[in-house]
C-alpha cells in the first residue's frame, strides 16, 4: 500500500496491484490522496475490501497494520491479517486507523448515509491539516479538493431554480441595480459566486462597462451559454475558479455584488470569500453590495411543532426513544415559521457593514433581551436576517427573511428547546448567544445559547 506522510511502506503482490516496495516509494499528502491513489492507480478500494471481508473496527485495524508490515499479499487469498498481532499499530498515530475513516468506507459501500457529508467530514478532519484545527477565516485556507463538496452542491440546476424563483431575493438585487443606474454607469463590477449569472446580467443592463463573474461550480459553464444567449458576452466575462485561487483580468473593480447569504446569514461562510475579494480587488472608494446586514432572534410558542420534533421521541409505537433528543435538538432546523407563533419582538444580535467588517467580526458573542408579549411557554428561539442596499444609492432597497414578511428560500432558523420555558406578558427574557465556525468544517456554524439557567448547543451543517 502506498504510504502516508513520511513512511515508505509499500506492497507488491503476484498481480502487481500494489506499488513495488523495492522500486517505488510514494509519499502522499493526506488520507484522501492515499485513498484516491489506491483507487485510480491500483484499482483497489479499501471500502470494498472492508465490505468484502465484513470487517468490524478491529478487523479494519488489523487490515491496515497487516498491509503496513507485509511485503506481499494476494487479494484473492483468505484474510491473512486476522491475527491479534496486527492489532499493534505499525505507525504511531496512523491516520488510516481513524474510526471515522473506517465508518466512512463502510457506509460508502453500503450506501446508507450521505457520502458527500461523510467525505467532507473525513477530509476536513484530516490530521495532515494539523488535527483539524484551523485559523480564523479558514475558508480561504481550504485546499480545492477539501472545498469540492461545497461547490459541487451548486452544480445542479435545482438549487439555482429555487434561488431564482425566490422573488424577494432576486427582485431586490434587480431593483437595487436598475433603480441606481448612476451607481453602475461605466463601472467595473465583480460578481462573486455568480451561479447562473443573473446578477452579472443585471449589472450589465444597469450600465456597467464590464462585469467579471466568478464561480468555482460547474454551473458557470451554463452561465457562459446564458450570457451569450442574451448578447452580453462583450461586457460580461466569466471566470471559473475560487476567488481565492484565481487572478482577475483587471487590477481593481469599482463594485462587488454577491448573493453570499446562507441560513442564519453566516452559514456556508461565503462572506469570507467576498471579504477576500474586497481586500484584494476593490478600488479606493468602491463599494460592496449588499452593504448592511443584521441578525435577529425572537421567541416562539408552538407546542404542536415542539410535540412533532421533540416530545415525539418519548413514545414511538410504544417505545421510549427519548435518548434521541440529544441528537435531534442540537440540529438547528431551517423551516418557515408562522408569524402567529411569535411571542416577542425581534432583538438584533449582530449588525455589520460589508465594506468594513473583518473576518474576526463574523464570530461573536452577544447579549439579547426579548420582551415577551404573551403568557405561555416558549418552545424555541428563531433566527433570521435583514439586508440593505444603501451605500451611495439614490433608491435604497432592503429585504427581510423574518416570519413577518413574504417567505424566502432562507426561511428561518429554529433553535428548539428540550423543555418549554414558562414566560409571562411583559417579561424581559434575557440571554446570550455565541456564533462560531466549526474548526473542522469552517462552512458550518456552532451556536451556543444561554437562556436563564440553561446552556444550549446547536449546529448548522
Amino acid at each position: 500500500l502506498c504510504s502516508l506522510d513520511s513512511t515508505d511502506v509499500s506492497l507488491v503482490d503476484s498481480t502487481d496491484v500494489w506499488c513495488d516496495r523495492a522500486h517505488v516509494h510514494r509519499r502522499l499528502a493526506s488520507v484522501t490522496e492515499t485513498l484516491q491513489h489506491c483507487s485510480s492507480d491500483h484499482g483497489l478500494s479499501l471500502a470494498k475490501l472492508v465490505h468484502k471481508h465484513r470487517l468490524d473496527d478491529y478487523g479494519y485495524i488489523k487490515l491496515i497494520n497487516f498491509i503496513r508490515s507485509t511485503v506481499s499479499y494476494s487479494l484473492y487469498a483468505p484474510a491473512p491479517w486476522d491475527s491479534e498481532e496486527f492489532l499493534r499499530p505499525v505507525l504511531q498515530d496512523d491516520p488510516l486507523l481513524q474510526t471515522e475513516l473506517f465508518l466512512f468506507m463502510k457506509l460508502t459501500c453500503y450506501g446508507c448515509v450521505s457520502v458527500r457529508v461523510l467525505a467532507q467530514g473525513l477530509v476536513l478532519s484530516d490530521p495532515g491539516r494539523g488535527g483539524g484545527a484551523r485559523a480564523l477565516g479558514a475558508v480561504s485556507e481550504l485546499r480545492e479538493e477539501e472545498d469540492q463538496a461545497y461547490f459541487s452542491s451548486y452544480s445542479h440546476f435545482s438549487i439555482h431554480e429555487e434561488m431564482l424563483k425566490d422573488r424577494v431575493r432576486t427582485e431586490s438585487y434587480r431593483d437595487f441595480m436598475y433603480k441606481n443606474p448612476a451607481l453602475f454607469k461605466d463601472k467595473v463590477v465583480l460578481d462573486v459566486g455568480c451561479g447562473t449569472g443573473i446578477l452579472s446580467m443585471f449589472a450589465a443592463k444597469a450600465g456597467a462597462k464590464r462585469v467579471i463573474a466568478v464561480d468555482q461550480s460547474d454551473i458557470i459553464l451554463h452561465a457562459m451559454d446564458i450570457v451569450r444567449l442574451n448578447g452580453l458576452e462583450d461586457r460580461v466575462t466569466l471566470v471559473k475558479g475560487r476567488i481565492e485561487d484565481i487572478t482577475l483580468p483587471v487590477d481593481k473593480v469599482d463594485i462587488i455584488v454577491s448573493e453570499w447569504m446562507g441560513y442564519f446569514l453566516l452559514f456556508e461562510s461565503m462572506l469570507d470569500s467576498v471579504l477576500y475579494a474586497r481586500d484584494m480587488y476593490l478600488a479606493d472608494g468602491g463599494s460592496v453590495f449588499p452593504d448592511l446586514c443584521t441578525m435577529s432572534l425572537a421567541a416562539v410558542a408552538d407546542p404542536l411543532k415542539h410535540g412533532e420534533h421533540v416530545a415525539f421521541w418519548e413514545s414511538v409505537y410504544g417505545f421510549d426513544m427519548s435518548v434521541m433528543k440529544a441528537v435531534v435538538i442540537p440540529e438547528a432546523a431551517v423551516e418557515v415559521v408562522s408569524a402567529e407563533t411569535l411571542i416577542s419582538e425581534p432583538a438584533v444580535i449582530k449588525s455589520f457593514d460589508c465594506n468594513d467588517v473583518s473576518l474576526s467580526d463574523l464570530e461573536f458573542e452577544s447579549d439579547f433581551c426579548l420582551k415577551i408579549s404573551k403568557t405561555t411557554h416558549c418552545t424555541a428561539l428563531l433566527g433570521f436576517f435583514d439586508v440593505w442596499f444603501e451605500r451611495g444609492c439614490a433608491e435604497k432597497v432592503t429585504f427581510s427573511t423574518g416570519p413577518h414578511v413574504d417567505k424566502t428560500h432562507w426561511k428561518q432558523t429554529v433553535f428548539l428547546l428540550e423543555k418549554p420555558l414558562p414566560v409571562q406578558t411583559g417579561e424581559e427574557l434575557k440571554g446570550r448567544i455565541s456564533v462560531h465556525k466549526n474548526r473542522k468544517d469552517p462552512r458550518s456554524l456552532l451556536i451556543r445559547l444561554e437562556l436563564r439557567d440553561r446552556r444550549l448547543h446547536y449546529s448548522l451543517q
